[in-house]
């Protein structure tokens, strides 16, 4: 069981929440999109918000800023959460536009603000839950994109509602947050969702 728990943070890490934003938006969007573009997008989106990331770890590590891939402490979270708020601001400049796909740039958009928001809460010295916020907001994400594209996603939600649990428990377990830690990191990554689809619908 401890071992589960634990793979559990890896398998819903917050890296790969975006990408598989991205990648469910273009398996379920009725449009027409052509096969190279979405390609380039998501080869884009993999160095971006997956690869650059872990590479910046591992010089914040050599540098001795952070310790572990998983932030422990809220001043090991501010250059990270820094650093991923340019990588966001960059995608939804260069790689996800307004007129390219509006959900997909205002999922970014939403993003953007949890990852300031919870630099914020660093700076103030307090952790808000990097997973909870990261798979809460791909959540509202798809819930969104089922009601506007008319298609029912019933089995999908019920099994994010379930991985939902599943992170906090695991969290839980390993003693990396409290209750409170991960209750405001689901609605840190919630909220802006839910606020932002009232500009592309």
């Amino acid at each position: 069981m401890n071992k589960l728990l634990r793979s559990l943070s890896y398998i819903f890490h917050p890296l790969f929440m975006p990408l598989l934003g991205v990648a469910f938006y273009y398996y379920i969007t009725p449009h027409f999109v052509v096969p190279e573009i979405v390609q380039a997008k998501l080869v884009s989106l993999l160095i971006l918000t997956l690869i650059l990331p872990m590479l910046m770890f591992f010089l914040l590590n050599t540098l001795g800023k952070v310790k572990t891939i998983h932030l422990a402490t809220t001043q090991e979270r501010i250059y990270p959460l820094a650093l991923n708020c340019i990588i966001m601001l960059l995608v939804i400049k260069r790689i996800i536009t307004p007129t390219s796909a509006i959900a997909l740039y205002y999922f970014f958009v939403g993003i953007l603000i949890s990852n300031m928001a919870c630099l914020i809460l660093a700076l103030f010295k307090f952790k808000a839950s990097i997973h909870m916020i990261g798979i809460s907001g791909l959540f509202m994400f798809f819930v969104a994109l089922g009601v506007m594209f008319a298609i029912n996603l019933t089995g999908l939600l019920a099994f994010m509602a379930l991985a939902i649990g599943a992170v906090a428990t695991s969290r839980l377990h390993l003693s990396a947050h409290s209750n409170k830690e991960l209750i405001v990191g689901f609605f840190v990554g919630l909220i802006p969702q839910l606020i932002l689809v009232n500009y592309w619908f």
